[in-house]
């Protein structure tokens, strides 16, 4: 059954752009919110449950097979006019599809790690853009896991999905609390623990050899891991470059060391 909504002030828009835009919402709620025709598709086909969709008469037109798809899995479905579709947006040209989903963070995926397993860990991104690069090349690549410390910025912000590709619904994604203390267990089990720095003087990540499973960790934008995670960690390692440059972005940086584990 589909409802109309008529109102910018529904409580249902209140809660998806609310969902949207407060990070700390979505996490009481246990949910998160979707924007776009063909990320909500990918949510879809990914197995993330869908608890609302909202569309517009014109997305049905345009979207026709993946509107008849998610409203056939949705919970509730509402059609909306493109006066809430523009508030509920958070893009400059929404397509007038959105949906809600639960939340998809998978905290014991990552507690036993194979003998050949390649795992991406991220201390405090905070870059929504970032993050979501590093998802997408992470799922691009072969990557097994996602370790994300609590200071990184929320994986369910719009542009941490949107930057995905939707790579967010299909990676194992654990969030962690303690990330050095979880990378000193990981290195007592003999896993390969790598430190990523800036450093002339540590390992270039292309003498390594990847025989074990490897768990490439990388810091914050502005001033890289902790101290703490990086002692925590068998070996310091760096990119070998040439010419001027003292540093690289971090998602560049991780796609190489992610590149160089699976190579």
């Amino acid at each position: 059954m589909v409802f109309q909504l008529d109102s910018r002030e529904n409580p249902k828009i209140k809660h998806f752009i609310r969902l949207l835009n407060n990070g700390k919402y979505r996490e009481e709620q246990g949910l998160f919110a979707i924007e776009g025709a063909r990320l909500c598709m990918d949510a879809l086909q990914s197995g993330i449950p869908i608890a609302e969709l909202f569309y517009t008469e014109e997305a049905a037109k345009k979207y026709n097979t993946i509107v008849a798809d998610l409203g056939q899995k949705a919970l509730k479905t509402y059609q909306i006019s493109e006066g809430i579709a523009k508030k509920m947006g958070d893009t400059t040209h929404p397509q007038g599809v959105f949906c809600t989903c639960k939340t998809l963070d998978k905290p014991d995926d990552l507690v036993t790690i194979g003998t050949d397993s390649r795992i991406l860990a991220m201390e405090n991104i905070q870059d929504p853009a970032n993050l979501g690069a590093m998802l997408r090349t992470a799922e691009a690549v072969g990557i097994k896991g996602v370790i994300c410390s609590a200071g990184c910025c929320d994986m369910y912000h719009p542009k941490v999905l949107r930057a995905s590709m939707g790579a967010v619904f299909r990676l194992s994604v654990r969030r962690e609390e303690n990330l050095p203390k979880m990378l000193r267990g990981l290195t007592g089990m003999g896993v390969l623990t790598m430190a990523a720095v800036p450093d002339a003087s540590a390992c270039p990540v292309t003498s390594l050899r990847f025989d074990r499973s490897a768990v490439a960790v990388i810091g914050n934008e502005g001033n890289g891991l902790t101290k703490e995670a990086i002692e925590a960690c068998e070996v310091r390692v760096t990119i070998p470059m040439k010419g001027r440059a003292e540093s690289l972005n971090a998602s560049m940086a991780a796609g190489i060391l992610m590149w160089e584990m699976l190579r």
